[in-house]
């Protein structure tokens, strides 16, 4: 489990594709304080297991179910990618629960300054929209934010300068596709209410 709070941004030093995977060697400093070879690790909001480490880098292999789902498999050597450690029972959660499991690859389709914020429209499939409410939670590329409005096949978040600033959403421009994790207290109950 995350919280969505990105820790730092590290950068795709190498990627090898084989049969159907992709293996992601990443470069970073912070999360790899106590990283140890498997570990899950938020890599852009999608949960990953580390299978190799070094002293600045550590490397993941994203299957193919994973590269299907994602945009994992759309990196590029010298990418910035969302960095986030999973949570120990005494981590406050100061974002909400996210679970790296992507669900959708939402796209941007207008950036807006309104002054000190960044408002960023993201189109999401129709069918997911359902989970999208305003003030509700919900993770792009791992960042854990809150839905300001959302109309028929798109939503709205405001982004602090701070948020800005330390995630990737600093690099991203109108047309590019984000990882999308939807709420999964919303998921549960659709599931229970669906049983009954």
């Amino acid at each position: 489990m995350f919280t969505g709070l990105i820790e730092e941004i590290g950068t795709i030093r190498d990627i090898a594709d084989s049969s159907g995977s992709r293996r992601l060697t990443i470069g970073a400093s912070k999360v790899l304080d106590d990283l140890a070879i498997g570990d899950s690790i938020a890599v852009q909001g999608v949960c990953q297991t580390v299978v190799e480490r070094g002293s600045d880098w550590f490397r993941v292999i994203a299957v193919e179910e994973t590269l299907r789902k994602t945009t994992l498999g759309r990196l590029a050597v010298g990418d910035g990618v969302n960095l986030e450690r999973a949570v120990r029972p005494t981590t406050r959660l100061g974002g909400h629960i996210v679970t790296g499991h992507v669900e959708a690859i939402g796209r941007i389709v207008m950036l807006e300054h309104s002054g000190t914020e960044r408002q960023v429209w993201v189109e999401c499939p129709s069918e997911k929209m359902r989970y999208v409410v305003p003030l509700g939670s919900i993770a792009l590329d791992g960042i854990s934010l809150t839905v300001a409005r959302a109309d028929s096949n798109r939503f709205m978040v405001a982004i602090i300068p701070h948020t800005w600033q330390q995630t990737t959403l600093q690099f991203r421009h109108v047309g590019d596709d984000v990882n999308l994790e939807f709420d999964i207290i919303a998921k549960y109950v659709e599931g229970l209410l669906r049983a009954r």
